[in-house]
């Protein structure tokens, strides 16, 4: 069976009974359809979207290319209940079910916790699967995880290159061409080149992206091996500050800082490979017991540096500057073990699923502040023009009073068991538990402090499917998650947080799947998630924490994804939610809302096939109103976002895309970090994409 993040079986047709369990695709249809019905990633085996008793939602291939996706903010945007925070100009921050997270992203199942943006040229899919997932992908989580699922090797041909020019200087290019080279051996190759610049003054960045895969079938076993090298070099933008509890009035295009001190550089490497094998053939009742390995190596080299604005001054007359860089070297080791089978007992099915996962992550981390001025100053602010904050000015980077220069070492041992359940037709259920001992070692480079703290994690899963007919299923589910009181990077450990309990992460949720076609999944939900045990202060010790803090998002949503008709696709969803403080915490009272969170969000996409040469393409992003910030004194307006495209097939080996972002040019603000980090959405964008297809 599949195991999280793997690919459509691609084995050579002569040789189909090789591996009789790996589920082969449509992958004719996949290549043509919004609507994903198969995931391997929920819960570990490959089942259909529709028997997993829990929200998700699927970008497939089709619609990134449809829209010209290119990161994980335009992949987002088309996802109920997740919202994609500014992350101070030089990472995906995601809020998810209203829980931020910079940790909760994985890579054909395994983590990628590294800070950076992420690219999508070597991708197949994108799950956004919500809710607890702590039995699947381990600590964290707590709101849901994204997980690209990526190209591999395939014995089909592959011949494929992407130009792509627009506005703002849009320069980007795309290659992916592979083929099976012999009956045994299939290799593929996704590369990226890209440089581009923003709607915003001064900002702009490289990205270069190179991916070989190959995969290798031995009898009863299959093997995919992938090497990617990835880098990423941008101007850090921070945005605009707030005036007056909302955004300030100044040109969406205007640049706070110092441009030339404002740096990011990122160079990640991974190797990978994954193990498929059949160990037994099996009995009359026992399915053939699947193994599989995964092991991934990466490394992170990021560094970045920034000037970037506080709060406004007086009647618009200034904005503080303040800034700091960071520097970190991350090293990380994972491997995974899964088996998998399969017992039939007249009406009762169960798989049957035990694995464990060892992991370690190493960490160098190095921050300086900025002080402004002639050497030697003091100043860790400077004051500029609110009219021309664009500035050059004498800066220097050193250690301040708080910050960091230390190694953490971060391991994971766990295993976890699953049993999914079915009775007769209309009846599943999913039992599982994972148990996870976690160590985090921490040392302070500048004053030689060592500190440690080891978690001990329990966390189980619950659901129930009935299917009144094959193609409706209603489900209820309860997840639970954790995270130790170190945070979700792990980078730091004092003598308080080395102390704290983790925090817990409760999910309950009810909905309803239907296949109202063979091409369209329509879904409901209505979920409580819980988080607990966090950190406050003390009603009665001053500078005392006590972990009584508590926060809820209650809400729920609608999606759907696929072909109406046989020339109209959609894709989109709808979600109304409320993420509050129910009891106080560290960083607000109760009451307070939770920040990127708006009361509702509404995105549909619509491509129609005119002719057989021809279609046409139409978005809507609605947003209500949502804080800035915690402390909710900062307001960004609700807003609506039209989008276009044009699609024309010039010959057999070569299609043209037009794609329009904001067609009506609004004013919008999209995110923020904070409430005077706060980032426009862009003015009018027009990209033209030329895709050569031999």
């Amino acid at each position: 069976m599949q195991q999280p993040g793997a690919k459509p079986d691609t084995t050579p047709a002569r040789t189909p009974a090789t591996l009789a369990k790996v589920t082969v695709s449509d992958s004719a249809r996949r290549r043509t359809s919004y609507a994903v019905r198969r995931t391997s990633s929920a819960t570990r085996t490959d089942v259909l979207l529709r028997d997993v008793p829990q929200s998700a939602t699927v970008i497939s291939r089709t619609l990134i290319s449809d829209q010209a996706m290119q990161g994980m903010a335009d992949v987002v945007r088309y996802v109920p209940g997740i919202t994609m925070g500014q992350g101070e100009g030089h990472r995906d921050a995601p809020t998810i079910r209203g829980q931020s997270t910079t940790a909760d992203f994985f890579i054909d199942g395994i983590r990628d916790d590294a800070q950076y943006y992420r690219d999508v040229y070597n991708v197949d899919r994108v799950e956004a699967l919500k809710g607890p997932n702590a039995m699947t992908f381990g600590r964290g989580g707590g709101g849901g995880v994204i997980n690209r699922v990526t190209k591999d090797a395939q014995w089909t041909s592959t011949r494929s290159l992407s130009l792509t020019g627009g506005s703002f200087d849009q320069r980007r290019s795309a290659l992916d061409v592979g083929q099976g080279l012999t009956t045994h051996l299939a290799t593929r190759l996704n590369a990226l080149y890209e440089n581009s610049a923003t709607f915003r003054q001064q900002s702009g960045g490289e990205r270069i992206g190179i991916n070989p895969t190959a995969s290798l079938l031995l009898g009863a076993t299959m093997v995919h091996v992938g090497y990617e090298f990835y880098s990423d070099r941008r101007v850090v933008d921070r945005g605009i500050p707030s005036y007056l509890g909302a955004p300030s009035p100044t040109p969406i295009e205007t640049f706070f800082g110092d441009p030339d001190q404002s740096r990011s550089r990122l160079e990640a490497q991974s190797v990978s490979a994954s193990i498929d094998h059949q160990l037994w053939r099996g009995t009359e009742h026992v399915s053939p017991l699947q193994l599989r390995n995964r092991s991934r190596v990466m490394t992170y080299d990021k560094f970045y540096q920034n000037v970037f604005p506080g709060a406004v001054n007086g009647a618009l007359a200034s904005v503080n500057l303040q800034g700091y860089n960071n520097g970190t070297d991350r090293r990380n080791l994972f491997n995974q073990t899964d088996l998998t089978t399969t017992v039939t007992r007249g009406a009762l099915r169960q798989t049957l699923l035990l694995g464990a996962e060892f992991a370690s992550q190493r960490s160098d981390n190095v921050r300086n502040t900025a002080y402004f001025g002639a050497a030697g100053s003091t100043a860790t602010s400077f004051a500029v023009p609110f009219t021309a904050p664009a500035v050059s000015t004498p800066v220097s980077f050193r250690y301040g009073a708080t910050d960091a220069n230390s190694r953490t070492t971060f391991t994971t041992q766990a295993v976890y068991a699953q049993n999914q359940v079915e009775v007769g037709s209309h009846v599943q259920g999913i039992l599982g538990l994972r148990l996870d001992h976690l160590t985090l070692d921490y040392h302070n480079n500048r004053n030689d402090q060592r500190l440690s703290r080891t978690d001990v994690l329990a966390s189980p899963r619950a659901g129930l499917v009935i299917k009144p007919v094959v193609a409706l299923s209603i489900y209820g589910s309860l997840g639970v998650s954790y995270l130790p009181g170190s945070g979700d990077q792990f980078g730091s450990l004092t003598a308080t947080t080395q102390t704290l309990e983790p925090e817990q992460f409760t999910n309950r949720e009810v909905g309803i799947k239907w296949d109202a076609r063979q091409d369209l999944a329509l879904t409901a939900a209505v979920y409580r998630l819980d988080r607990t045990n966090t950190t406050a202060p003390d009603p009665v010790l001053a500078g005392v924490v006590v972990q009584t803090g508590a926060q809820r998002t209650t809400g729920w949503e609608i999606g759907a994804s696929g072909s109406p008709t046989a020339k109209w696709q959609i894709a989109g969803g709808y979600v109304n939610q409320v993420a509050r403080i129910m009891s106080r915490t560290s960083a607000a009272a109760a009451g307070a809302r939770v920040p990127l969170v708006p009361r509702w969000t509404l995105s549909l996409w619509n491509r129609y096939q005119i002719v057989p040469r021809a279609g046409v393409g139409v978005g809507i992003v609605q947003s209500a109103k949502m804080f800035a910030a915690i402390d909710n004194t900062v307001i960004l307006p609700a807003f609506t976002r039209v989008d276009g495209a044009a699609f024309l097939t010039l010959t057999k080996a070569l299609r043209a895309q037009v794609n329009v972002e904001n067609v009506f040019d609004t004013r919008y603000y999209a995110t923020s970090q904070g409430n005077n980090n706060i980032m426009p959405g862009s003015s009018r964008l027009v990209r033209v994409s030329m895709n050569v297809v031999p």
